[in-house]
């Protein structure tokens, strides 16, 4: 911590030494960029570029506006300039002739919602343009349009993105990771990633670096709000076709929200209030010795949240901003389903908080710094329906208590602060990212006991194959801490050339594995003027961080704090051991454990003809140091080495992963023409690993050679859709397919006596069969109306605004007059609905030779749903 201590003093020394007052002989240009609503856009990029007099010639580096907005651009030369702003998602604007006499000059960019437009004029060179890591090359970036035609409940929007996105993304929500999402209203830009840029300021892992990254967006302007509401009814569901009949769901959820400016360029805010009371349905499927049973089961689900967000100038180009989350929810009915009968049922209670701060703004003229800060804890319990042992048929029934219940506690922290550097062909960026928590947990599990028959055959004999049960105190405490320092630089070699480098540092306190740098490079060349064609290729490590799971599990059953016990072949329906303590599972971490690491190359081209972009990356990984299970104390010819124990299960780091992927993917944007959006991705990969996981050791005693087998759906193909036909009527579609996705097969019987049902059947790998492939179609249909006059002018009072128009009714464009969007009051209606088609897409297979659905699915995923629903603007 001394050296984390150190860098983030040098940082902050080098950020003040280098700020200093603009000279008497010339002039700073202070330039707010804002949308056409008047809220102002942090990150935005600001290229200012000499056109006459004495400031001709005169290098100037860009600028990013501050959380405020503004971009400070100092120490330039009187003169006349010409200003460009851009923004992913937005026009670029352009404003020339701009006049900078000595003291400061301020100005204000609007930019329109991206179109074509004949006026806009693009000052910034292309081809150096297309080399900018920031830039929409390999990305896709949803606008307020597309972000629309998105789920409004954030747990639907959180999987819609994430099907439109590479497989393995992670949402990221204004540089934080980790969270719940933002309530849409509140989301400015959604960027999906096409293909991972290999930057040393993000933490990687195997998933790699693929980032949706959403941007939320302040609440400058006049005050606006509004109020909405969404229906939904099992009568305009579909039936699941397991169950006999429809299962009874519905949702009724509310909102309201509110936001607009407290002190004009100043200070704003936002507030948001959500409701829900929601009732879903799963299908129980179990075969009992008297015939198979099937059901629907109904699960309710209570949910509210709370979004709070405050920005203030600091200085005149320096913001902060405070966000607060709050979600609290309470669901029933959890444990049932499947295999599962409805007396295993249990109920969950939970809060999510966070807090979040950020602050931001130009040092001096050629830095700029931001520094982020998050506070988030949680709170859980769970409690069960009825407190019985439990019996478990493998894949046929399941019954008795859930066995659930304690809760858990969690304080975590997420502190970062970047500063970048721009200087002549050099963009370079430092920083430190500290998280950390606190946890406190006394969950318990299997309190009562498990039997476990191999198939309903041994169940009508009375004959179960093993017993399990949890003793002891279930309560531990525990802390965490991880940190990554880094550096990179952007190199612009030529004006077509780009150089991307740097080196991650990173360790975590859970593990005595102290040496993690990570080195990391980019090559981005744009051959051509247009800069319409990139090619990227990179290379570098990773690593990633131990779960908290898997040290939590060490922790509580570590054979003496809380002991499993496990018996091979009990007696029944009372185990046998009155009087004794038989021996217990133990689990514990190797001492030789390291953080998992992998390696990482990928090429990729970018190519945009018109309206339409296409691009294809190639990727290809390797992974090792990964977590699997080895059992030191496996039965020798039916005895166990230590008789004092049974399994004693020591997490290792020897097992690995290895795979490519192939990408290809098109977005088509043309909004003047019906505010048409396109995009859609197919990618065909090869993953396979050896571990099943942290606590699985290999079947066949200790060979990780015989363990290899596949992970994921060859084949994955999505696609979305929105367009106006008519103005104010949008329409929206979501598809989503792949192919089937691998499942083990095991013989349903412990051959080796280690209480574990993995066994496979002699001469069959792991991940043998596939399931069905899969598809389904979303589809979202919006009309608004719009009354009253039209909206006050955005931002009050401050320096004159220049606005680039684009014809057309406002963010409506595309259409000659006014639209919905035009007026004060705005009314819109919208219907929803997840897989229209109703096309089953089955799930649940059973993998178990002895079980009655053996290689049978025994559910489907997402069968129809339709959600109506009202928002009203004002």
């Amino acid at each position: 911590m001394k050296t984390l201590a150190g860098v983030v003093a040098v940082l902050l020394t080098v950020g003040v030494s280098a700020f200093a007052q603009t000279p008497a002989d010339t002039g700073r240009l202070l330039v707010t960029v804002v949308d056409q609503t008047g809220g102002v856009i942090p990150n935005a990029k600001v290229t200012v570029t000499a056109q006459d007099g004495a400031a001709n010639g005169q290098a100037i580096a860009p600028a990013m506006t501050s959380g405020a907005g503004i971009a400070a651009v100092e120490k330039l030369a009187p003169g006349r300039y010409t200003i460009q702003a851009e923004f992913p998602g937005f026009e670029t604007a352009t404003v020339r002739d701009v006049r900078v006499r000595t003291g400061d000059v301020k100005r204000t960019v609007t930019l329109p919602i991206k179109k074509v437009a004949e006026d806009v004029t693009v000052g910034r060179d292309k081809q150096s343009s297309a080399l900018d890591p920031q830039g929409n090359a390999f990305s896709t970036v949803l606008t307020r349009e597309q972000i629309a035609a998105l789920p409004d409940d954030p747990d639907e929007m959180e999987q819609a993105l994430k099907a439109m996105a590479p497989p393995g993304a992670q949402i990221r929500v204004d540089g934080f990771t980790g969270g719940k999402l933002p309530p849409k209203s509140q989301i400015r830009s959604i960027r999906l990633p096409r293909m991972d840029q290999i930057a040393a300021q993000n933490h990687g892992g195997l998933n790699g670096l693929l980032f949706i990254d959403i941007l939320t967006q302040p609440g400058n302007g006049p005050l606006r709000g509004s109020l909405d509401f969404t229906f939904r009814d099992d009568a305009l569901n579909a039936r699941n076709p397991f169950t006999p009949v429809k299962g009874d769901e519905g949702l009724r959820q509310g909102g309201f929200s509110l936001n607009g400016s407290i002190v004009p360029n100043k200070s704003s805010f936002s507030l948001q209030i959500q409701g829900a009371n929601q009732h879903d349905s799963t299908n129980l499927l179990a075969a009992l010795p008297d015939g198979t049973v099937a059901a629907p089961i109904r699960r309710p689900i209570d949910r509210s949240n709370v979004y709070a967000r405050f920005d203030q100038a600091i200085r005149k180009d320096h913001m902060a901003r405070f966000t607060f989350t709050r979600t609290g929810s309470t669901s029933e009915n959890l444990g049932v389903g499947a295999y599962d009968l409805p007396e295993r049922a249990y109920s969950s209670t939970s809060t999510d908080s966070q807090f979040r701060m950020v602050e931001n703004g130009p040092v001096g003229r050629r830095f700029f710094s931001e520094s982020r800060l998050q506070l988030h804890w949680t709170d859980l319990s769970s409690a069960s329906a009825v407190e019985l042992p439990t019996v478990r048929v493998l894949d046929s029934f399941t019954r008795g208590g859930a066995q659930q219940a304690g809760g858990r506690t969690t304080i975590e922290f997420e502190a970062a602060s970047d500063l970048d550097y721009v200087r002549g062909r050099h963009s370079m960026r430092t920083g430190v990212l500290v998280e950390g928590g606190r946890y406190r947990s006394d969950e318990r599990v299997n309190y009562l006991g498990t039997y476990t028959f191999t198939s309903l055959a041994a169940f009508d004999l009375g004959v179960p194959a093993s017993f399990t049960r949890r003793i002891g105190d279930p309560t531990i405490e525990y802390t965490n801490l991880q940190a990554g320092l880094y550096a990179q630089d952007d190199y612009r070699i030529f004006k077509s050339l780009l150089l991307s480098y740097g080196l991650r540092y990173e360790a975590q306190t859970l593990i005595a594995d102290p040496l993690n740098f990570s080195p990391r490079v980019t090559v981005s060349w744009s051959p051509f003027k247009s800069g319409r064609t990139t090619f990227r290729a990179g290379y570098g490590r990773f690593t990633d961080w131990l779960g908290l799971s898997t040290y939590e599990q060490t922790l509580r059953v570590d054979g003496f704090h809380q002991q499993e016990i496990n018996i091979i072949d009990p007696s029944y329906p009372n185990p046998g051991i009155a009087g004794t303590t038989p021996p217990t599972n133990r689990y514990l971490l190797d001492p030789s454990l390291v953080l998992p690491e992998s390696w990482l190359a990928n090429a990729g081209v970018d190519q945009t003809i018109g309206s339409l972009r296409l691009s294809a990356a190639y990727a290809m990984r390797r992974g090792s140091s990964l977590l699997r299970g080895r059992n030191l104390n496996a039965p020798v010819d039916g005895v166990r080495p230590d008789p004092d124990f049974s399994n004693i299960i020591d997490v290792l780091g020897d097992a690995a992963q290895r795979g490519w992927s192939a990408m290809f993917s098109a977005t088509f944007i043309k909004l003047n023409w019906h505010q048409t959006f396109l995009a859609g991705s197919y990618v065909l990969s090869s993953q396979e690993t050896n571990t099943t996981g942290a606590f699985s050791p290999p079947p066949n005693g200790d060979d990780l050679g015989s363990e290899w087998g596949p992970m994921v759906p060859r084949h994955r193909a999505a696609a979305t859709i929105s367009t106006q036909p008519i103005r104010d009527l949008t329409i929206g579609a979501n598809f989503r397919a792949q192919s089937g996705s691998p499942y083990n097969v095991t013989t349903g019987f412990d051959t080796n006596n280690d209480g574990l049902f993995t066994d496979r059947p002699v001469g069959v790998g792991r991940n043998t069969l596939l399931t069905a492939s899969q598809w389904d179609l979303g589809l979202r249909v919006a009309y608004a109306i719009g009354f009253g006059p039209k909206p006050p002018a955005a931002g009050g009072g401050g320096p004159q605004a220049v606005v680039v128009t684009m014809g057309g009714g406002g963010i409506s464009g595309g259409f000659s007059g006014g639209g919905a969007n035009d007026h004060r009051f705005r009314v819109e209606l919208y219907a929803s609905a997840q897989n229209v088609t109703n096309h089953n897409n089955y799930v649940g297979y059973s993998g178990v030779l002895t079980s009655t659905f053996f290689r049978q699915p025994t559910n489907v995923f997402n069968p129809r749903k339709i959600e109506l629903g009202l928002r009203f603007g004002f």
